[in-house]
């Protein structure tokens, strides 16, 4: 039996049930329906609904019918079942007879489907924040193992500065970091509870809505029972803060598909983590670092479809919203898988420090810092710029680096270079005077680490005191 059908004289076209059902993929919150209608029965029950010896019945169902999935597998087949809430009142009532249709009191779908997204979503970015705390921590132990090894930085693509190579993984946990305080953000707004909005204009029954919030410890409940049954701007700030996060993901990858060239040379790739070509028996290639490219598409994507789909909805619920639920799984599925292979791929790769080293070391990257010396001489920086400008093109036409060029050559451009500018330019010193918060001299990436290791701390302890 439907649950509407009772206005209806004729049944529907088959062809149209199967293309609108939705159970086929909401079927997935099976565990959020069941944890929500748990708490909807016992708001009944103290609303003299149902009975103690019903409620009783009604509980016992609800875990049976969680047990009996578990037993199969996960397995969730049913023909009839329009929706996930339609499958759990049929299985109620197969077990427990006409008192399961009492658990449909006082409400509707449209703020069932909204507490479950809302339950979903709160998982998923519990489960996501943790992935991600580790994919950081793998981030920061190889920035420790790589100590005072350097690399060149780039800017428009070409050769900028040394670095450190902590410094430069770094730079992604920053990114990560600011990824993982989206998500609290916005698990924080979406932790508001819907049961007993009803359908538009809130439930007839007088049940207890800030009971059944603490009993599915949300904060408290929502607000505006019409605003309730319509709103997914949880999902789409969900959705939008893991695109930025695959943002970041893409731009990592790229640069370690970059670095992993022969042109380059900065690593090796994961043998466990690539393939090979079916046609070229030398090739090995990323292709993990490559789908995480495309994915990061398909999550934007994503993105924008969950905008379109919900800009010109009238208040309240409208079916539309139906389509705001598979991209998000599909997101929030994706993310959750990928962030623990990107986990292992940090810790397995191989970076040629040597390699990077010598790299940091050539191409007249020590140009800013010989600037920074004549400026330290007392010479205006933009005339500092010009001068070590001349030098940069009189080691080219030497094939040299800067340091190559004898002390007369030097004072022919400027006057204030002296023999102290040799020690100045080496690689060490250059990389010590970017002594300040969140440059790249060792002691300032060291305390970095520190501080970052600190933030972890505090996510992973604000995550224990959600589970």
């Amino acid at each position: 039996m439907k649950m509407w059908s009772g206005r209806f004289r004729q049944g529907l076209d088959p062809a149209f049930e199967t293309w609108q059902r939705s159970f086929p993929f909401d079927c997935r919150l099976l565990e959020c329906e069941l944890e929500a209608s748990g708490a909807h029965a016992r708001a009944l029950a103290q609303a003299g609904v149902l009975s103690p010896e019903e409620l009783a019945r009604v509980l016992a169902g609800l875990d049976e019918i969680g047990e009996r999935v578990a037993r199969d597998g996960g397995s969730l087949n049913n023909e009839e079942a329009e929706d996930i809430h339609h499958f759990v009142e049929i299985e109620l009532v197969r077990q427990i007879g006409d008192v399961g249709y009492k658990l449909h009191s006082g409400r509707s779908r449209n703020e069932q489907i909204a507490t479950d997204l809302r339950l979903y979503t709160r998982a998923a970015c519990d489960e996501i924040s943790a992935a991600l705390s580790q994919l950081m921590s793998a981030f920061l132990n190889r920035a420790e193992q790589a100590e005072g090894a350097a690399m060149p930085a780039y800017t428009h693509m070409q050769r900028a500065e040394p670095v450190l190579v902590g410094h430069w993984l770094l730079a992604y946990v920053a990114m990560f970091l600011r990824d993982s305080e989206r998500i609290g953000d916005c698990r924080k707004r979406l932790n508001f509870c819907p049961l007993g909005t009803a359908a538009v204009a809130g439930s007839t029954l007088p049940l207890d809505r800030e009971f059944m919030a603490r009993e599915l410890a949300f904060t408290g409940p929502t607000t505006n029972s019409m605003d309730s049954t319509s709103d997914r701007d949880f999902v789409v700030e969900f959705v939008s803060a893991l695109s930025l996060l695959a943002v970041h993901l893409s731009r990592w990858a790229e640069e370690m598909l970059l670095f992993a060239t022969q042109e380059y040379g900065f690593l090796r790739l994961p043998e466990a983590y690539s393939t090979g070509s079916s046609a070229l028996p030398q090739k090995m290639n990323g292709d993990l670092l490559e789908l995480v490219r495309a994915k990061s598409g398909r999550i934007i994507g994503h993105l924008t479809g969950l905008l379109v789909s919900t800009k010109g909805l009238p208040l309240a619920y409208n079916k539309d919203l139906q389509e705001t639920q598979e991209p998000l799984f599909d997101v929030a599925e994706t993310v959750i898988t990928l962030l623990p292979l990107l986990t292992k791929w940090m810790q397995a790769v191989e970076f040629d420090l040597e390699r990077m080293q010598r790299a940091a070391q050539s191409g007249s990257l020590n140009a800013f810092a010989a600037a920074t010396y004549l400026v330290r001489k007392g010479v205006p920086f933009r005339i500092a710029h010009e001068q070590v400008g001349k030098a940069v093109c009189l080691a080219l036409d030497r094939r040299s680096e800067l340091e190559d060029l004898k002390l007369e050559e030097l004072q022919q451009i400027d006057t204030h270079f002296g023999s102290d500018f040799y020690d100045f330019v080496k690689l060490d010193n250059v990389l010590a005077i970017h002594d300040l918060v969140g440059g790249t001299a060792p002691e300032r990436v060291r305390q970095s680490i520190e501080v970052a290791r600190k933030k972890l701390a505090l996510l992973e302890e604000e995550a224990h005191a959600h589970a």
